[in-house]
């Protein structure tokens, strides 16, 4: 006869923080491929804050890019539903709980790292610029200038580097000059990888979220050109920053960084009316190559 297992005393909010970290752990095996094999490489210390941070603002950007149209829900619902969520994650940074797991694990991970509503804000109102042009909310394709584009961009993905980039310095306490280093590398490559998923996502946001972030007019090889130019500037800025990092940070942050380096590479020799037309991607094999070489530089590298 088998004994009764033990009472589990585990704290009851212990087990539901465990339980959201593991949820956000599943968003990001679900959606990136090439983001949740970087994480892999992250230390201990910053793994799960990352996870966290990425579930957070990936359910954001699927209210808007979607999800929510898809459930039924009318442009105005969506922007309801963005303003609820918005609202739940700033109240949970408040409290430290949620009864939303992803945003409770969000919470936690601003608390022990420092991520304020300086970074959360100005993400929400990027999502809310998306949610203003609500797939099916009108006919016309919802147009960003160069100034309105930067404004995005700084919302949506300088943000996410600079909260990235807190959860890497949580224990650590670099000089003035290296932390501004640090955090103009972090924007960059935030600003890198966003306008990389621009090129690659040109079809999908012109025609099904009639959005145009990068041009007011059709894009053309020339102006696709001009883009790769723009990212490639800014993968090398953040590029520089990378030895800054601490050690138990830099192979991941050097992989993502290849990672999009070589889909800029193919965008660069795709025509721009075949971007329109097909997601470009790197293949799996590629993707492990790379990782495998960053892992190799920063581990080769110098141990400072």
């Amino acid at each position: 006869m088998n004994a009764p297992s033990p009472p589990d005393r585990t704290p009851a909010l212990t087990r539901f923080t465990r339980t959201a970290e593991s949820a956000s752990t599943d968003v990001i095996r679900a959606y990136s491929t090439s983001f949740g094999l970087a994480t892999r490489l992250l230390g201990r210390r910053h793994r799960q804050h990352i996870r966290n941070v990425y579930a957070m603002v990936r359910i954001a950007d699927e209210i808007v890019d979607g999800v929510a149209g898809e459930a039924g829900l009318d442009a105005d619902a969506q922007r309801a539903a963005l303003d609820a969520y918005a609202d739940e994650t700033h109240r949970a940074m408040r409290t430290g709980y949620s009864s939303n797991i992803v945003v409770h694990a969000f919470a936690r991970t601003a608390s022990r790292c420092g991520i304020g509503t300086d970074l959360t804000e100005p993400f929400f109102a990027s999502m809310r610029t998306d949610a203003t042009g609500a797939a099916g909310a009108d006919d016309a394709v919802h147009v960003y200038d160069a100034d309105a584009h930067d404004r995005y961009v700084y919302g949506s993905a300088e943000v996410v580097g600079l909260m990235c980039l807190r959860v890497f310095l949580q224990d650590s306490d670099p000089s003035n000059e290296q932390r501004d280093r640090l955090e103009s590398g972090a924007r960059q490559l935030g600003a890198a990888f966003q306008n990389v998923n621009f090129l690659r996502d040109l079809g999908d946001d012109t025609d099904r979220l009639q959005r145009g972030y990068l041009s007011t007019e059709r894009l053309t090889d020339a102006g696709r050109d001009e883009w790769v130019r723009v990212v490639r500037t800014q993968l090398d800025d953040a590029r520089a920053a990378i030895q800054l990092l601490p050690r138990d940070a830099r192979a991941a942050v050097r992989s993502a960084l290849s990672l999009f380096d070589a889909l800029a590479d193919r965008v660069g020799r795709t025509p721009a009316a075949e971007l329109y037309e097909r997601r470009i991607r790197v293949p799996d094999p590629v993707k492990l190559a790379l990782t495998a070489r960053a892992v190799l530089v920063t581990w080769l590298g110098p141990r400072r």
